[in-house]
């Protein structure tokens, strides 16, 4: 928890964490809700906002909520990641990517940026570039995880049945 959200407020976030966990969106978004609106462009309130939106596959509205994110919250790469990634449910995988090259410039050490570019470059069929950033996020990362997470990737089941690993 973020140390300058204060009880009760962190109690509140902890438990619409835990809600959203158990699946009841209903009961994360009334704990939400009793945060105090000083926090309410929090990163980590916006972030759990987001999480609620995305289960409910509100990909325009999260489009939207990432945009605060990355604003509220420029040293962290969550918003450009979960802006691209909304973008990606929306079908605009272009946009998505354009996205996430940016945030390359101010984030050039994210594997996570990384591997969502290998998945973004590979639905776009651009297979070579796709097998470059999954090995940059392998670099960056932890290798044996991002190894293991991109073989069930159905986004990156292109490079797999290409046969370029």
């Amino acid at each position: 928890m973020e140390p300058n959200i204060e009880p009760p407020n962190s109690f509140h976030l902890l438990s619409a964490q835990g809600w959203l966990e158990l699946g009841n969106l209903d009961e994360a978004r009334i704990e939400l809700s009793q945060v105090s609106p000083r926090f309410i462009e929090h990163p980590c309130v916006l972030e759990l906002q987001w999480q609620i939106l995305a289960k409910e596959r509100a990909w325009d509205k999260c489009v939207a909520l990432a945009a605060v994110l990355t604003q509220a919250a420029p040293d962290s790469p969550a918003g450009w990641v979960h802006g691209s990634f909304a973008l990606h449910e929306l079908k605009k995988t272009s946009e998505a990517r354009d996205n996430l090259l940016v945030a390359t410039q101010r984030f050039p050490e994210d594997p996570l940026i990384c591997y969502n570019l290998a998945c973004y470059q590979c639905q776009l069929g651009a297979l070579d570039e796709a097998k470059e950033w999954l090995r940059k996020a392998c670099q960056l990362g932890n290798a044996k995880q991002f190894k293991k997470l991109a073989r069930e990737d159905p986004d990156l089941r292109p490079l797999w049945q290409s046969g370029q690993e």
